[in-house]
């Protein structure tokens, strides 16, 4: 059984930004990567609000250079789903599907949180090509466009709220005629002159076609009839789920999931476990809060792994 100092289970930025701090501090960190190396940047196209790149660049390609940069100072990858964990005593055991089970003094947690999708046809086909899931990602990209977003809850109202700054009209759609919003929420977006409602409408398809998107084809509740809401951009706005399943009855979880970390630290409930990026944050979700929250993970492991070490006198005692 192959025993590590520490292991990184999830890449993306918050991971990979672990990973290069663990590697330089000679701690050389195993990172488990799972389905989706690099995380959900890899599906986005052009970044322009990371920092240190005026001209953007594309995800995959920041993924990437972050990966090589973390090999760099040593960083070893291992590409596989993690499928079960026992952080019950030292060292702590990560069971890795078809490669076996590997032993940790430490863990950092960063296995993100997956946006929600409707699951309807054009979708998938269309992310990163009209199709969106972050208007502060996005949004800049639509200027004078006509957008349509997909929710009713208050992540959807923030989200249409902040996209009138560029499109010149936004629509909300809403399979139901009532708003899971909160009532603050609803009253902002309802105050905007840019937001307008096609409420009681069920998602149907996204529609595109040689030169983008077409729009949004919807099922009205009320006459029965398919619709097809015009649309330069699609944004769906419902929900995130938090990439821990496997850590239920582990690690502590809130209410939605997300791994609970102590204020002001990447430290859960378990010493030596430190969590970072989207997998527990609920309300920036920006990949330059996910690394800036790897560095501290990072931080905070060596911290731990400095402080844990325990002279074993038996060797001395055996004279």
């Amino acid at each position: 059984m192959q025993k590590y100092k520490t292991v990184v289970i999830g890449t993306g930025p918050s991971g990979l930004t672990s990973a290069i701090y663990l590697a330089r501090a000679n701690l050389n960190p195993l990172v488990i990567e799972g389905l989706q190396p690099g995380g959900q940047l890899t599906t986005t196209t052009e970044i322009e609000n990371f920092p240190g790149f005026p001209d953007g660049i594309m995800g995959p390609e920041l993924m990437d250079n972050m990966r090589k940069q973390a090999e760099r100072f040593g960083a070893e990858f291992m590409n596989g789903w993690v499928d079960a964990v026992d952080f019950s005593q030292r060292p702590f055991k990560i069971t890795v599907e078809g490669t076996g089970t590997i032993e940790a003094d430490s863990v950092i947690i960063s296995t993100g949180a997956s946006a929600r999708y409707l699951g309807i046809p054009g979708e998938q086909d269309n992310i990163g090509r009209g199709v969106s899931t972050c208007a502060t990602c996005d949004g800049f990209f639509f200027r004078g466009k006509k957008l349509i977003v997909i929710g009713g809850g208050d992540s959807a109202m923030e989200e249409a709220s902040f996209l009138t700054r560029f499109a010149t009209e936004v629509t909300v759609v809403n399979r139901r005629e009532e708003l899971r919003a909160s009532k603050i929420m609803q009253d902002r977006a309802r105050e905007n002159e840019k937001v307008s409602w096609a409420l009681n409408r069920k998602p149907l398809e996204v529609v595109a076609g040689d030169t983008g998107l077409k729009g949004l084809k919807v099922f009205n509740n009320e006459t029965g009839q398919e619709e097809l809401l015009e649309a330069d951009g699609v944004f769906v706005a419902i929900g995130h789920t938090p990439n821990t399943t496997f850590l239920q009855g582990h690690v502590e979880l809130d209410g939605h999931g997300y791994v609970v970390v102590s204020p002001g630290t990447t430290e859960t409930n378990i010493d030596g476990v430190f969590a970072c990026g989207d997998v527990q944050d609920t309300k920036y979700r920006q990949a330059i809060t996910a690394a800036g929250s790897g560095c501290q993970a990072a931080m905070d492991c060596e911290k731990y792994l400095e402080g844990s070490i325990v002279h074993d006198w038996s060797e001395t005692l055996d004279r």
